[in-house]
Formats: structure tokens, C-alpha cells, sequence
């Protein structure tokens, strides 16, 4: 690259984008006006030049037609000094020798002689004749002698320099309109380009998601590409208000919801630290407090670190059965929750059924459903189990969910009012709800016939 093409680049980095458009925008205007002025101007000279040429050569016709071919060299007309009067006119012969004594009106060259030889075709000369500009005609008169014809070019010369001063005109406001149009066009075309920079330095400057960039009227589906860009960028502010104001409800209700178990456990901690003033069974009580409240902070704390991440980690997956993975979640539950009867039906079709995924996440995602159940089951009240080739099933004969807490369910850490007295931390269902959308599976709720609450994972394919 040459170092007139850098230099040119550098510039154009240096401006910022409405400068270039105008300029460009301008520029294109201005070329157009200009070449139409140029195109129109040789137009005109053509013309008129064109209308000149026309009556030299009827003059040189009409000479011809009134004069015989055995004609002396010499002047025949010698009145063009005036504006009105008809041509000059002379004949010239294509030997010097033959010249006449009086000197010729009009100049006399070695072209003027080839045409008298018909060895040059005719032609048209411009110059300056008596002070004056003049159009003259030479072309081929009998044998050997070329006649040459000379008009005043006044009425021409005067009409191109006012075409060529208007055509002038027309282009200079041509330009400065062209100058005029670009900035308008750049300041116009941009607007919502500069609103979107204005609200995304305001977004910077305030971090605050909730601004938006207003958007013209008008049909939808016909917007152009700026405005497509805006609503895309509203769009996507939407999103980022959105993610903004999960993480400060993440962080608000975890503080709500660690507060209570860090003061237990400083509680027990203390206690333990005046351990030589306690008996051995309010010691053994605090201990096994302690170690089954540090249990509940360590996997609430995990639990928070994986949401918080609001993606699925992606590791090798591998092609998982789900009807072994099941009943192995299944007989852990019946460990776990020894007061709860877990029943499992897995249909025949069901046995093959397989899905690629993470056997460890998965096994979670079914844990804290079965969880979840057995915590709202009374006492002896089973939990129902069934796998299909289309879906998982979970169902509980407890108190089920009101209508109104359906739509919240899997929100982080939300606790309906009837769950408020159990334990538990409100991350289950919305961990479950994450690891089922990261193998592309759909986990939804509602209310079982007879009582009790139903959920459904729907299986990807």
C-alpha cells in the first residue's frame, strides 16, 4: 500500500461515521451535478458550433453554385469585419505559383493546399480574425482550387461562455446543495445510531439497564436496517435488566437465607466452646447440630455456586438409560426418606429408552424431585414413580400447589406458604428446572387429580 493510500485510510479511521457518510453522500451528489453540467455544456458548444458549421458550409455551396470552376484565385467576399455582413470568402489554388497579386483575407496553410489536391478532406478552423473571433470552412472547388469560408463567431463564442457562467452556477449550488443533502442524510440516517451510542454510554455511565432507545413510528415488518438494530439492541437491554435483576434477587434472598444458618451454627459454636459446663447429652445435641447445619449451608452454598452460573458446566456427555439411573435414584430416596413409600412403574418401552447427557447431573435433577415429593407427603403416603418413552413423572398425595404459586415454583428460593415450616432452601426445583433445560428436556408442575402435586419432565425427541 503506497503511502498516499495510508495516509487516506488513516484520515477516514480518524473521522467519525456522519462525517464519512455526509462526505460520501455529498460527494456522489456533487459528481453527478457536475458531469450533468459538463454533459450539458459541450451540448450546447456542439450546437451552436454545430448551427455555425451549417451556414459555412451552405455559403461555401451556394459560391460553388454561382461561380464557375474556371474562376481566378483570389478574394471573392471580404465583409466578415462586421456582424452583419455576409462571409468571407476566397478561392485558393493548390499550386503558390498560381496565388493572385492581392493577399488573401483569410490565412492560407499547407492543409488549405491538400484539400485544393484532394489529398485532405474538408474542415472547419476557429480563429481570430480583425480582433474578432471567426469560424472558417475549407473544402475542395473544382479542379485544383479549394474554397475557404469565414463567419463572424460572436453570437457562438457569446453563447457558450453564458452556458458555460450558468452551467457554472447550477453546478456550484448543485454542490453546495449536494453538501447540504449529505448532512442531512448522515444527520437523519444516523439518528438512531447515535441514540443507541447516547444510551449506551448513559447505560455505562449510570449502570442502570431500564433505558431504552425510542424507536420511530410505524408499521412493524417494515422498519429499515437501523431500526431493526435499535429494537435488537432494546431486546437485548431488556435481557441484561433482566439478568441484573436476578443476581440482586440472588444475592438478597441468599443473604436472607444464609443469615439464619450461620446464626445456628455460631450459636452451637459458642455453645461447644463452653463445652466443660455442659452434660454429655446436651454436648452430643449440639454436635450433631452443628455437623447436620454445616451439611445444609455447604449444600446450599454448592447449590448457589452452580445457579449462579446460570448455565449447565459442559463435560463429555455420554448416552444415559434412564430406566437404571431411575431406580437407582429411587432406592437411595427409599434410604433417605425411610417414613415415605416410593413406588416406580417404568412401562416395558421405557426400558431402552436413553438420552446423551451427564449421569451425575441427571441423577441430581430426579434427586431433588423425589426430594421435594417426600417432603410434602404425609407419613405412609406413597410417591408415585413412572417412566415412559415420552416422560418422567413425579406425584405426591400431599397438599399440593395453589394456583397462584404455580407460575413461581422453580424460582430461586421461593417458598410457597405452606412450605415456609419445612426445611429446605428453595433451590431444588429451580436447579432441577436448570439441568433439565441444559439436556434440552422440559420440567413443568401442576396439580394432580385427587390431591397432591404432579411433576412432568418431558423428555427431548
Amino acid at each position: 500500500m503506497s503511502a498516499r493510500r495510508r495516509l487516506g485510510a488513516r484520515w477516514r479511521r480518524r473521522r467519525p461515521l456522519r462525517t464519512r457518510l455526509a462526505l460520501a453522500a455529498a460527494a456522489a451528489v456533487a459528481l453527478v451535478a457536475v458531469g450533468v453540467c459538463v454533459a450539458a455544456f459541450l451540448v450546447i458548444r456542439f450546437k451552436l458550433y454545430q448551427q455555425l458549421d451549417q451556414n459555412l458550409a451552405q455559403s461555401a455551396s451556394l459560391i460553388a453554385q454561382q461561380r464557375n470552376f474556371d474562376n481566378e484565385p483570389g478574394v471573392v467576399t471580404g465583409e466578415c469585419r462586421y456582424l452583419g455582413a455576409p462571409a468571407c470568402s476566397q478561392i485558393v489554388p493548390a499550386d503558390p505559383a498560381d496565388d493572385p497579386a492581392k493577399p488573401y483575407l483569410l490565412p492560407v496553410a499547407h492543409f488549405t493546399r491538400e484539400v485544393a489536391r484532394g489529398q485532405a478532406a474538408p474542415y472547419y478552423t476557429s480563429l481570430t480574425l480583425h480582433g474578432r473571433p471567426t469560424r472558417m470552412f475549407t473544402t475542395h472547388y473544382g479542379k485544383g482550387d479549394a474554397v475557404q469560408v469565414a463567419l463572424r463567431a460572436d453570437i457562438a463564442e457569446r453563447g457558450v461562455r453564458q452556458a458555460a457562467g450558468l452551467l457554472s452556477a447550477v453546478g456550484g449550488a448543485g454542490v453546495l446543495l449536494s453538501g447540504l443533502g449529505g448532512y442531512w442524510v448522515s444527520r437523519t440516517g444516523l439518528a438512531p445510531v447515535a441514540r443507541l451510542t447516547a444510551t449506551a454510554e448513559r447505560i455505562a455511565a449510570t449502570r442502570d439497564a431500564r433505558h431504552r432507545i425510542e424507536l420511530p413510528p410505524g408499521p412493524p415488518g417494515r422498519e429499515d436496517e437501523v431500526t431493526r438494530l435499535a429494537a435488537s439492541f432494546n431486546a437485548m437491554l431488556a435481557e441484561l435488566e433482566e439478568s441484573v435483576a436476578a443476581r440482586r434477587r440472588l444475592v438478597a434472598d441468599a443473604s436472607h437465607e444464609l443469615r439464619t444458618p450461620l446464626t445456628a451454627l455460631r450459636t452451637n459454636a459458642e455453645l461447644l466452646a463452653r463445652a466443660d459446663r455442659l452434660t454429655d447429652a446436651q454436648r452430643d445435641r449440639a454436635s450433631g447440630a452443628l455437623a447436620r447445619q454445616l451439611r445444609e449451608v455447604t449444600g446450599m452454598v454448592n447449590d448457589l455456586i452452580e445457579l449462579a452460573r446460570d448455565e449447565e458446566p459442559q463435560p463429555l456427555l455420554e448416552e444415559v438409560r434412564l430406566a437404571p439411573l431411575v431406580a437407582h435414584v429411587v432406592d437411595a430416596a427409599r434410604g433417605h426418606w425411610p417414613q415415605v413409600p416410593f413406588t416406580l412403574h417404568t412401562t416395558p418401552e421405557a426400558e431402552s429408552v436413553s438420552i446423551p447427557g451427564v449421569p451425575a447431573r441427571l441423577s441430581r435433577l430426579v434427586t431433588n424431585l423425589l426430594d421435594n415429593a417426600a417432603k410434602f407427603s404425609p407419613p405412609d403416603t406413597p410417591v408415585e414413580v413412572t417412566l415412559t418413552p415420552a416422560a418422567l413423572t413425579v406425584r405426591d398425595h400431599g397438599p399440593g400447589i395453589a394456583e397462584e404459586d404455580l407460575p413461581y415454583v422453580f424460582d430461586r428460593f421461593y417458598r410457597a406458604e405452606k412450605a415456609r415450616a419445612l426445611p429446605g432452601s428453595g433451590l431444588g426445583l429451580a436447579m432441577a428446572r436448570q439441568i433439565a433445560h441444559a439436556h434440552g428436556a422440559e420440567l413443568t408442575a401442576e396439580g394432580a387429580q385427587g390431591g397432591g402435586a404432579l411433576f412432568r419432565l418431558t423428555l427431548p425427541g
